[in-house]
Formats: C-alpha cells, structure tokens, sequence
C-alpha cells in the first residue's frame, strides 16, 4: 500500500558487463612472495570443481590471466637462451675450425648455467624475466675465460710443446689474467647489489645471478678447460677445410693484418690519439645530456586498461547508456578476445561520472599491432562517442604507487587553499595540454558538479518543532538507499533497502514534495522549513598526505623520451604556478626521477670499483688507469646507437651499458697482461710489448666479443 517492493541487488549504482553480457568480476591477488603460476593453476583447477555446481544459466570466464604472459615470457627467454648457446658455439668452431677444441670451451656452458641454476635455489630466487635474463646475457660472457684459456694453450701448442705441457704453461701464463677479468667483471655489479629503492630491489637479483655465472665460468676455466685440452688436443690438430671456414679464417688474417697497419698509424701519433681520445670522451658526456632518457619500456601483455569519462553530474543511467556505447565500438575492434566494461562504485578509485574497461587482446601473433598501437588506434574511435572520454593505457611491467591514474604518468599539485589550488590547476593543466610532446593530458579535478544546497532556515524549523537532524534524516531516506532491515535466510541474507521510486528521484521539482515529521507529529513540507537552490561543488576532494592535492595525468607521445616529458611538466609548472603551490611527480615518474639521480652515480661507482678491484690486482695506479681507458669509446658507441635507434637510455639499457664496460675491460686485462709478461719477462720495450700484445690477442679479442654479441642478438 505504502511502496513498491523489488527483488534487486544491494547496490543498484554498480554494473559489469563482460563481452556486452551483464557480469560480475572476480578478482584474486597473490599473497606477497607466491608463485603466481602456481597460484594460477590452482585458481582455474578450483573453478573447474565449482563448475558443475552453477545454475545453468552461469558461465564463467577468464577475463585476464597474468600467468599467461609469465609462461609466454619463460618460453621466448629459454627458446632465447637456446638459440644463444648454439650462437656462441657456432663463434667458437668458425675461429678454431675444430669440433674438439670446440667441444672444451663450449662445456664452460651448461656447467655455468646448470651450476647458476643450483646457487639460485639457496638465494630463494624463482625463474622470473630478470633472472633469465641474467642467465642470457651471461651465456656471452662465461664461455669468454674459456675461450682465453683454450687459445693460449693452443699458442703454447704451435710452439711445439706437448698438449699436457702447453696445458701446464699455458695455464699458468694466463690464470692471472682469467682471474683478473673474473673479479673485475663481478665489481662492475657490486654497486648494483647496493641500489636502494625500486631499482635496487628490481636488479638485485639480476646482478647476483649474472655475478654467480661468471665466477663459476671462472672457476670452471681454471680448472676443466685446461685438464680438457691436455687429454683432447693432438699435435698436428687438423683445422676444418670447408670452403666456408677457409674463406672466414682468410678474412680474419686480411682484418689482422689491416688492424697492424692502422695499430702502427696510431702509435706512431701518440699525441693526436690523445686529442681524438679527448674528444671521445667530451662527446660522451654531450651524447650522455641529448639520448632521451626512459624508465622502464612498455611490455605487450596482451591487455589494455581504460577509463571512461562524462561530464560531471551525469546520472548514473546517463552513465550506462554512454558507456555502452564505448562498449559496441570496443567489441567491433579486430583486436580484442574479450573485455569487461564497469560503471559504478565511486569508492574503488573512481567517481560516479567514470567508468572502467579492462580488454584483453588476442595474442600477438594473431594480431598486427602492438598494445601500443592498438590502444593509440582505439582511443580516437572511442572518444568519437558523444559526451565521452576514453583514456587507454597498456599496463606497466611494474606497477608504482597505488593512486590510481587516467592516465600513466602523474603530477600532484598542493595547497592548503582550495580556490588557488583548484586555479592553478586549471591554468597548469591548460597550459600542458597545448605542448606537442604529451598526450592524454587530464586531471582528477571535478568541482563542477551540479547539486542542490539545503540552507534550513533555523528558527522557523524550531518554531515548527524540526531539528536539522530530522531534514536530514528525511533526506537520506529518501535518496541514500537506507538498509532498514535484514531478512535472514538458511542460505544467504538480504539487505531490505529504502528509497523513492527512480521517477522522483529523477526529478528535482520532487524535492518540494518531500515532507518532515515534527515533534508535534505534523507533517511539514520542506521548503517550508529550507531554501532549496541549485548550485556547482565538488564531486571529490582528493588528498595527498593531510593535504588537499590535484593530481594532473599525461602520457608521452610516441618517439618522446620520459626525461623530455618531465622537463616539460617542471618548465610549465615554474610558468603558471603560484609560490603557494607545492608540486611533485607520483608513481612511475616518481621512481624514473628517482633512478636518474642514482644511475649516473652508480655508473662512476661501477668504474670506481673495477679501478680499485685492478689497483689491488695489479699493484699499481697506472695500469688500471690504462685497463679503463677504453671506456669513454664503448660509452660514446652505446649512446650514439641508441640515438640513432631513437631509443630510450632506460633501466634495460643503462644495464647493457653496465655490461659493456665489463666486455671493454677484459678485452684490455688481455692485451695489457701480455705486454706486462713481455716487457719483464723478455725485457721488450714497453711499445714492442703492447704491439705484440695487441697482435697475438687479436683472435681470442675478436672471438670473445663475437661470442658476447651473439649472446645479445636473440635477445
């Protein structure tokens, strides 16, 4: 008689759909230090159990699985490792053109990797992206000491020794340069086992594999690799004549002896070396200002997170009926396996006027655009829905800071007052959206949003026996969907839930209907007791700390480097804010301003440490000075390939340059120990020495940055 009565759901405000059908999401997170893959497993066994249990008109459907992408990933770095070992073995047999004295050096392999795989359970560390990426990368460098190892024995060999003799000296001759280039190769990861803050706990692991690795390829050199050739290498050893490997060994003497010629060119021109050498290194430092400097580069998961956005006071059937729309256009992309589409719950980090959608691609090989590209070709088509926004982002590999963003990027705005807070907002979110190198440009400042103000009039509500609790009381049970009751059942409970009938809620001349029981017990009508009138708010005020805050949002344009964006935001920043404002970058720029600070320091900490680590090595200031001097030239490749790439100096990156500065190092541990032997030994002028040096280690030179790049190149 008094209502009517629903059968409904207890908040009538929230809705999914998943591939246009009405759904409800079930998210499940990993407990901290679990297997995801595992979890996964065990996740989808449950669901098949529970299955037969469901009405039949209840299907269940995965809608996003992250142990897919981390089973796709295992899969292309093992496939990767692979091809590598076979990569570096193919090097290997083309310089020696013999399947035995290939075989020795090539064993220095699975025993490091297998022997890797046995010290990495102790550590408590899992077959992650970064741990099989150590052991990629290390496949190039482990087999180097064996190479070195083996070629001085084989030199001792053609001397006319007995292979067990040319083992014995040729052993003894090269185990302090082994043992040089080991330490000194682990030291250049010494500073990263001390990084603190993301990047710390990211690569930590990543240096103790790669340092694990190269100490037992180390220790496997000096022991196996030369008790191998004293049983397996013969006097007379006959090299390979197929056409192929005589023409390659004939290249490699035509580039030996040109390498001479230019060797005597340079050391004939002491000073202008230095000149050039000087100029080398100032162009370093200038390439090392221009590379556009990145965090950490998108992955391509196979999903895409979006946001949905109306004008502020859209109702929440407005919402729908928009966000529908979003969704037919989302379901006709080529792209997409499937998507969930929500609106609703303002609570989960969100507002009323937004809504969300999570697509999952198909798989890459079934697709021809990247994530990128494919959420770079839907937003246009999206954003062409009337009264919408859509922001599209591919997830980042490692999610930082838990405010959630429309966009990937953020920048927080505080103030303690409101007005210039929300003023300088608008100005500085104006002024970044006319730059050419950001996009997706927006901020979580809603305060235009319509409402209604009750101003009670307060001694005419007394005179009439109304207390302001009563008006509001009387308002929440009109339009605050009150829980007045529980129904209890053997199975599950109800909420009983109080509100008008949606045409009164719609309509705001209804509010004059609305009535208040006195003390008296007489019914007032509240305009009677309040002046109702329209006006703009709020929607949300958001916080950072105790604070009031505005976070602005942006993505980078394609081809921008991060550190351009952010050079951008801070020069606008200074322009248009007031000295009241308080700004600083959250999340993922947060972290990349964070990492650029300590990357160059860690990079001279690096250098620092393999001079002190070859200071005590050599018992000498000069020689580690001389060791390290090739370093400003593979800086100055690094970067000017990475220009010319047009790719970002990322965490990735700076990494290769870490390991680069191992690669250059060694190679010069083996000239300068050469010479060292010959000038004390032999009693050779030090230029003699060095030439000589550079000549006779010419091949294992060549064959150990040959091997080191073609551990790089499946990757």
């Amino acid at each position: 008689d008094l209502g009517t009565v629903l059968d409904g759901v207890q908040d009538s405000r929230v809705a999914s759909w998943f591939n246009g059908k009405r759904a409800i999401v079930l998210a499940i997170q990993r407990q901290p230090g679990t297997n995801t893959v595992r979890v996964a497993d065990r996740v989808h066994a449950m669901v098949e159990k529970l299955r037969p249990q469901l009405p039949g008109s209840v299907q269940i459907e995965t809608l996003n699985d992250r142990s897919v992408s981390i089973r796709h990933s295992v899969g292309d770095v093992q496939t990767t490792l692979l091809i590598t070992l076979l990569l570096v073995v193919l090097v290997i047999f083309l310089f020696l053109r013999n399947a035995s004295a290939t075989l020795i050096p090539s064993l220095a392999l699975p025993l490091s990797v297998v022997g890797t795989f046995a010290l990495m359970k102790p550590f408590g560390f899992s077959l992650d992206n970064l741990s099989l990426l150590a052991l990629t990368l290390s496949v190039g460098f482990v087999v180097d000491d064996a190479i070195v190892m083996l070629e001085n024995i084989v030199r001792h060999m053609e001397m006319g020794k007995t292979p067990l003799q040319a083992a014995l000296d040729g052993s003894s001759e090269i185990g302090f340069t082994i043992l040089s280039m080991t330490l000194s190769l682990v030291a250049v990861f010494i500073p990263v086992l001390f990084m603190g803050g993301l990047l710390g706990r990211l690569f930590h692991e990543f240096a103790v594999v790669i340092s694990i690795s190269i100490l037992i390829s180390g220790f496997v050199s000096l022991t196996l690799t030369p008790m191998m050739a004293s049983r397996f290498l013969k006097h007379g050893m006959k090299h390979s004549q197929a056409p192929l490997l005589r023409m390659f060994e004939e290249t490699f003497e035509r580039s030996r002896q040109a390498y001479a010629l230019t060797l005597d060119q340079v050391m004939a021109r002491p000073r202008a070396t230095m000149v050039f050498s000087a100029a080398i290194l100032a162009g370093t430092v200038a390439l090392w200002m221009i590379v556009p400097k990145g965090f950490i580069p998108s992955e391509d998961i196979d999903q895409l997170s979006g946001t949905t956005e109306t004008a502020e006071g859209t109702s929440f059937d407005a919402m729908v009926r928009h966000q529908q729309q979003v969704a037919a256009l989302v379901a006709k992309d080529p792209n997409i396996a499937g998507f969930m589409s929500a609106v609703g719950g303002g609570d989960r980090g969100g507002t009323s006027n937004q809504g969300r959608l999570v697509l999952r691609l198909k798989p890459r090989s079934q697709r021809k655009l990247s994530a990128d590209q494919v959420a770079r070709s839907l937003t246009p088509r999206l954003n062409s829905v009337p009264g919408m926004r859509v922001f599209l982002q591919n997830p980042p590999p490692v999610r930082i800071g838990s405010r959630s963003a429309k966009s990937q990027y953020q920048f927080t705005l505080q103030g303690t007052d409101l007005v210039s807070l929300y003023d300088n907002a608008a100005k500085l979110e104006a002024r970044l959206k006319e730059t050419d190198k950001l996009d997706n440009v927006t901020s979580d400042l809603q305060v235009k949003n319509p409402e209604i103000r009750v101003d009670i009039d307060r001694d005419r509500a007394a005179a009439l026996g109304v207390t302001p609790r009563q008006i509001d009381e009387a308002l929440y049970d009109a339009y605050g969907s009150r829980q007045v009751s529980t129904i209890f059942t053997p199975s599950n409970q109800y909420w009983v839930v109080l509100e008008l009938l949606p045409q009164y809620q719609r309509d705001v001349t209804a509010l004059q209907l609305l009535h208040v029981r006195s003390a008296t017990g007489q019914l007032v009508p509240i305009g009677s007791v309040a002046r109702l009138s329209p006006a703009l708010g709020p929607l949300s005020v958001n916080h950072s700390g105790q604070a009031p805050a505005v976070t602005l949002s942006f993505d980078v344009k394609p081809g921008v480097g991060l550190s351009e964006a952010v050079t951008e935001v801070q020069n606008a920043a200074r322009a248009v804010l007031s000295s009241d404002i308080t700004t600083a970058f959250a999340g993922t720029a947060q972290a990349f301003q964070s990492s650029q600070q300590g990357l160059m320091l860690l990079l001279l900490v690096a250098v620092l440490v393999i001079y002190l680590v070859l200071g005590v090595l050599y018992e000498s200031f000069v020689h580690p000075l001389t060791i390290l001097s090739g370093l400003p030239f593979a800086g100055f490749g690094a970067l000017l390939t990475l220009l010319v790439f047009r790719t970002e100096l990322s965490v990735y990156a700076f990494v290769g340059i870490i390991l680069l500065i191992g690669l250059v190092k060694k190679n010069a541990i083996m000239m300068i120990d050469f010479a060292l032997d010959a000038e004390r030994l032999e009693g050779k002028r030090p230029h003699d020495a060095i030439r000589e040096a550079c000549l006779v280690r010419f091949r294992p030179i060549m064959m150990t940055t040959m091997a080191a790049l073609m551990g790089t190149l499946p990757i």
